[in-house]
């Protein structure tokens, strides 16, 4: 099974809707709207004059915002169709950024240069088969002291979706629309692998990370799930059983010199 080809053709087809959809808000973005959050923009704090590479990027809105904030951008994304999309948007706002179409690990193999920062966040670990390799893709291209920043979605909500919480040999593979409110039902061929928080950290300690921090929320900064509930100053929250689900994790690691 190629998946790599197949959740490709599912993101340049996300692509396609995303760039149209408030969810993404691209005329707001243009006009100076920040499109990252509260949690990454403390973590990260201040990324002036610094090289961040961000991988699983898609159309580009965050690896911008970051270059809005000072940081020298390289952006990795296996969809075409973003990977355009994003070369077009830097254009449109005079950004300087460098757009690379390819997944993770295939970059990782390729790539000789080094960054003071590596970022992904929000949906981007369910793509991956092997996150040892993703791993060591983050760890051979960070500068000693080097950070490496992680937002994710949390698996606990997985769980109460009806997926695996812990890895298993085979992936999932679904017909399924994208999460922004334009979708017309039209569904795409996807694969995606459970993965753990042990598994995640493990993996990036295995590389010769340190792990320096993580974090939990009960809230998420989009409503892309179904059963959210908005709280005002917060985000979307989600209640079973009266009690909150955590819904956001993230971590932050840095390359220490051996």
């Amino acid at each position: 099974m190629d998946y790599l080809n197949i959740n490709k053709e599912a993101w340049n087809s996300r692509t396609k809707v995303h760039i149209k959809s408030k969810f993404y808000d691209i005329e707001a973005f243009k006009k100076g709207k920040c499109s990252l959050n509260p949690i990454e923009l403390k973590q990260l704090s201040d990324v002036q004059g610094k090289s961040l590479l961000h991988l699983q990027c898609h159309f580009g809105q965050d690896s911008l915002s970051w270059v809005r904030l000072g940081a020298h951008v390289t952006g990795v994304d296996i969809s075409s169709e973003a990977i355009k999309e994003a070369n077009a948007l830097k254009e449109s706002l005079g950004l300087d950024a460098t757009f690379i179409e390819s997944d993770v690990c295939t970059f990782g193999q390729k790539n000789k240069q080094q960054f003071d920062i590596v970022f992904t966040s929000y949906g981007v670990l369910s793509w991956l088969e092997n996150l040892n390799d993703w791993a060591q893709t983050i760890a051979n291209a960070l500068k000693t002291d080097g950070e490496f920043h992680l937002v994710e979605f949390h698996p606990f909500f997985d769980i109460l979706s009806g997926y695996s919480y812990f890895p298993k040999s085979t992936p999932d593979i679904e017909q399924e629309g994208t999460y922004t409110e334009n979708c017309d039902g039209t569904a795409s061929a996807i694969v995606t692998w459970s993965h753990s928080l042990s598994e995640v950290t493990t993996a990036l300690i295995n590389a010769g990370l340190r792990i320096e921090s993580f974090c939990e929320y009960p809230y998420s900064p989009y409503n892309c799930f179904e059963g959210l509930e908005f709280v005002p100053n917060f985000g979307y929250q989600m209640l079973h059983k009266g009690q909150q689900v955590p819904l956001v994790y993230s971590i932050k690691a840095k390359r220490v010199a051996h």
